[in-house]
């Protein structure tokens, strides 16, 4: 079986390092043009873009902030004309005490990442592909919106079981004008964003409940994005696949 995404313009978000990073990679070896949104790795996000190739390009965003959202559809779409495939990868996780004088800030900064930005995305999307006979929403989740991983991480997994329900209702209501929404959850992956929970907690904490022997790595979590990116897997619209080295069956 051979994927081919020549032709298509894939959004995905937080793709100048980790997760994002091996999606925006995988997904151009396949032959798609990927719009690399950074934050504040422009750099990377730059040098990517060039690697990659397919017309690929990087454009910088701060998805805390509503308008700056907004603009960054607009952005691509004034760049590429139309897009095919959303992936909402950016994310953020503070570690937060429960009795923090920094717990209300830190939880509208994690929601409006983590769950706004994606909302406003998606929105944007699905006003765009009802004009061009549909596309595909494809938002990373967390092991965690089912699980709890920590105490201190309240507002990361609530933002993330947020986002799953987000997901399905999308698949429900518009499964039908050629909209199709998935959710992919991985457990921790060792890069980046999961480094201070690893500093926290230890590898024990995570390795211990795992079936498999080695915790993820962002290529687990791509080659799944990149094959419900295909058009493959469009019947399981609506479903969520979790990558987490079968640490949810404990």
């Amino acid at each position: 079986m051979k994927i081919d995404l020549r032709g298509k313009t894939v959004l995905v978000t937080g793709a100048g390092s980790g997760i994002g990073e091996s999606i925006a990679r995988q997904l151009a070896l396949s032959g798609a043009c990927i719009a690399i949104h950074y934050f504040n790795s422009e750099k990377k996000a730059l040098l990517l873009a060039k690697e990659i190739g397919n017309n690929s390009f990087a454009i910088g965003a701060d998805l805390s902030c509503p308008v700056a959202t907004r603009k960054l559809f607009k952005q691509v779409l004034a760049r590429v004309g139309k897009l095919d495939i959303l992936i909402n990868n950016a994310a953020m996780a503070i570690s937060t005490p429960i009795d923090s004088e920094s717990f209300e800030d830190n939880w509208e900064m994690t929601l409006a990442v983590n769950l706004r930005a994606p909302a406003l995305l998606c929105k944007a999307a699905i006003k765009h592909y009802r004009d061009h006979g549909g596309g595909r929403i494809i938002n990373i989740a967390s092991r965690a919106a089912f699980k709890g991983d920590a105490p201190e991480y309240l507002a990361y997994e609530a933002s993330k079981g947020g986002l799953i329900s987000l997901s399905k209702s999308i698949a429900s209501h518009f499964g039908k004008e050629g909209i199709m929404c998935f959710v992919v959850a991985p457990g921790v992956v060792r890069k980046d964003m999961a480094n201070s929970f690893f500093d926290e907690y230890g590898d024990a904490e995570e390795s211990g409940d795992l079936v498999l022997k080695n915790i993820n790595r962002p290529e687990d979590i791509a080659s799944s994005v990149v094959f419900l990116a295909s058009g493959l897997a469009d019947h399981a619209a609506g479903t969520n696949i979790d990558i987490n080295a079968g640490s949810y069956l404990h």
